[in-house]
């Protein structure tokens, strides 16, 4: 019996490892060791969900990769625009070719935005972002979750998108500095002693930096003030500078400045005049966006410039600074006889956009207003509107040019860095699963060199079992015969 057993044994064991040298597991079920099993199937779960993972990343690269070569071939379309404008700021050129080429180029643009698609999905259209599976978070009480990374749209198309809608007002955000929009310059006035003798008078007057001295003895005894300072401003007018002019206005001297988007500082001292300073502030009348509010998708600005209404609608991540150029471009494209505007930065960090009215007459209407709830116009906004073909339209179309080509290279940038991320991730991915199998293995797989090793032990061992009970099986023969 204990011979039996024993080869009982031996043979169980023998049966185990030659399963192990078949199957080259350890643990092939639940039965061979519960936990350790239990443990694989999970992890072998997760390998599954990780090569669809890596298959998601791979499609979400590629999109990615699409949209990033479209955005960098209209960033190239754009610079080849901008040498068209130019070339058109002078003005012994055939802007009507020049325009015709301009027109061609954006024609081009339209057709690679359309294009840059994978799969039906266009990165360089619309403003919903598109989240690309990219990990599965397993937590230490066993719970699952996906995570995901979430790439930005970049809307390179001109579109105008839609005002309004949402009924919240957003004039608050936007706020017109007058109700009208002059077309006359601004004035500043120096006042000068009545008592003052001009002939003995020692004193200098400094306009836009140009200093002027008038020292004692300049003037006539027999001047008058009124003669001497119509010789001051003849002074000052004869230093030619730019959109700036002076007269008298009674027994004050009057500086009037038409310079569009530039303030004039004045500075005067000496025994005629009190000492001090003053700036003509610039002609161009003011929107003023604000510093703290946010912009969100949707929201829409408009302006009233006259007759002419410019509109402009926020995208997805946009700020003041693109409402104001957005604005401008509207602006712009309207073509209004003697109109140019600027966005630039006050000293608040405000954005502001200046209009100036260089036209015969004041423009009497003037006014910003703002609603949610719009469709958001396209990242090119204004392009379809650039006409090199009048002095006023290629010089507009220079500013706004540079602004298409800074939200093209932004959108390129944005895509190469989403592409290398992506790229990242799933090389993650891979030394993952790789690593999970390599660790489902340690766990399950068998030893091949110890199962070879002890195969062959039991065999002996087996064989010794067999020949201990063929002697344990004599032993009642021995006993008979003894009888016989």
């Amino acid at each position: 019996m204990v011979a039996l057993q024993t080869l009982k044994s031996i043979n169980s064991d023998l049966l185990k490892t030659q399963s192990e040298i078949s199957t080259g597991k350890s643990v092939a079920s639940a039965k061979d060791n519960s936990a350790l099993w239990a443990i694989s199937k999970v992890m072998e779960s997760d390998v599954k969900g990780f090569k669809a993972i890596s298959e998601s990343l791979s499609l979400g690269e590629s999109t990615i990769a699409v949209a990033r070569q479209g955005a960098e071939t209209v960033t190239d379309l754009l610079t080849q625009i901008k040498g068209k404008v130019v070339s058109a700021q002078e003005e012994n050129v055939d802007r009507e070719k020049i325009q015709t080429d301009i027109d061609a180029l954006t024609s081009q643009i339209e057709s690679v935005v359309g294009a840059a698609q994978f799969n039906g999905l266009n990165m360089l259209k619309g403003t919903d972002a598109v989240d690309i599976l990219s990990s599965l978070d397993r937590l230490g009480d066993g719970s699952v979750s996906a995570s995901s990374i979430s790439i930005a749209r970049a809307d390179l198309s001109d579109s105008a998108g839609t005002y309004g809608g949402g009924g919240v007002s957003l004039a608050a955000n936007a706020i017109a500095s007058a109700g009208t929009i002059s077309n006359a310059g601004n004035t500043e006035a120096i006042t000068f002693t009545d008592s003052t003798d001009m002939s003995a008078a020692d004193f200098q007057i400094t306009v836009a930096g140009s200093t002027l001295n008038f020292a004692a003895g300049t003037f006539a005894p027999t001047d008058t003030e009124e003669l001497a300072i119509d010789q001051i401003a003849g002074a000052i007018n004869a230093l030619g500078l730019e959109g700036i002019s002076a007269a008298r206005n009674g027994s004050d001297l009057e500086l009037t400045s038409t310079r569009a988007f530039q303030a004039v500082d004045l500075s005067f001292s000496g025994s005629s005049v009190s000492d001090g300073t003053a700036t003509i502030a610039e002609r161009a009348e003011n929107v003023t966006f604000s510093a703290v509010a946010q912009v969100n998708a949707g929201d829409g600005y408009r302006v009233t410039v006259g007759s002419d209404v410019a509109t402009y609608v926020a995208g997805e991540g946009e700020t003041f600074e693109d409402v104001a150029n957005g604005l401008k471009a509207a602006i712009d494209a309207a073509g209004m006889e003697g109109v140019s505007t600027r966005v630039t930065t006050n000293d608040n960090g405000e954005r502001v956009l200046k209009i100036d009215n260089n036209s015969g007459t004041p423009i009497t209407s003037f006014t910003a207003v703002g609603e949610d709830g719009g469709v958001a116009s396209g990242g090119l906004f204004g392009l379809g509107n650039v006409d090199v073909t009048t002095n006023h339209g290629a010089e507009a179309a220079l500013g706004n040019i540079e602004v298409l080509i800074q939200n093209s290279i932004d959108a390129a940038a944005e895509f190469g860095s989403a592409q290398g991320r992506i790229e990242t991730q799933s090389e993650f991915v891979g030394k993952l699963t790789d690593s999970l199998k390599s660790g489902i293995g340690t766990l399950v797989d068998a030893d091949m060199e110890e199962a070879s090793a002890r195969l062959q032990a039991l065999q002996v061992q087996q064989q010794l079992g067999v020949q201990a009970l063929s002697i344990a099986n004599q032993a009642p023969q021995s006993i008979l015969s003894l009888f016989r």
